[in-house]
């Protein structure tokens, strides 16, 4: 999943730089199945879309995507990378609309009974459908909502692996098959400017031992948005997560980028 995140950032990135070869720069980071994109809704989403259009597009894979709200519309960026995106890489895209966290695990449940199974599994704000799993609970996490989050990341990394052995034993050049999800915190979620960052989410110390790498958008108050002329300025850093079978992290692995998001609602990469 990080080599089709690295692959986003540099096409956003070679639109609007001086760089005009998605492929120069440093090597991409040794590839993984399942990564975690923690933060800003707005900016996770679009992060999670374009992801879905890249491989859809660039890479010929088929894409399941969850989200429990329906997508009005593409963001800004989007719209204009479709117009040079193969037509036929976006009908390979399926969206699913579960309402609840029990029609969500049915359906990542049964993308094995697909005739056509996807390449790439994505669920959009992994957050909502467990905010809303207890009947009454509205705000913020509650008892049993870490049960819960193991329940649904082990499914999902059960499925990709179970459809990478489908895909390997057709002979698929789309294998493995990749996940790829959001998680808005309850402190992000707040709007806080300032946070603890020792603090620890308990939801996302159990979702990290399930997802092998995460992208994490922190947003940068420097002055360097308006020196670029941008409406935002945003760090994002793709890292390793320490899990039982990888106690520390990949030095490969890591990266840093900034993210600059214009009035026009434009986005641009860079390499840090």
């Amino acid at each position: 999943m990080t080599d089709i995140l690295t692959l986003v950032f540099r096409t956003l990135s070679s639109q609007t730089g001086q760089n005009k070869d998605p492929s120069a720069g440093p090597p991409s980071p040794a590839p993984r199945s399942s990564a975690l994109v923690v933060g800003e809704h707005r900016l996770s989403r679009s992060v999670l879309l374009l992801a879905a259009v890249t491989a859809a597009s660039e890479l010929g894979v088929r894409v399941a995507f969850f989200a429990q709200t329906q997508i009005q519309s593409l963001p800004e960026c989007l719209q204009r990378c479709s117009a040079t995106q193969n037509p036929e890489g976006l009908k390979k895209i399926t969206f699913s609309y579960p309402r609840t966290l029990e029609e969500l695990l049915q359906q990542v449940a049964s993308l094995h009974e697909s005739p056509c199974p996807p390449s790439l599994i994505i669920i959009d704000r992994l957050d909502g459908f467990l905010r809303g799993a207890v009947a009454g609970s509205h705000l913020g996490f509650h008892s049993g909502d870490e049960s819960r989050a193991a329940h649904l990341a082990a499914l999902l990394c059960d499925t990709a692996a179970f459809l990478t052995e489908v895909l390997e034993k057709r002979g698929s050049s789309s294998a493995p098959c990749r996940s790829i999800a959001s998680f808005l915190s309850d402190a992000d979620s707040s709007g806080q400017e300032s946070r603890d960052t020792s603090a620890t989410d308990p939801i996302l110390d159990v979702l990290d031992r399930y997802f092998q790498a995460r992208c994490t958008l922190d947003q940068d108050r420097s002055y360097e948005a308006a020196a670029a002329a941008a409406q935002e300025a945003w760090h994002v850093y793709l890292s390793g997560t320490k899990i039982p079978d990888d106690r520390e992290e990949d030095p490969a692995l890591a990266q840093e980028w900034k993210l600059l998001v214009f009035p026009e609602g434009l986005m641009e990469f860079k390499l840090v």
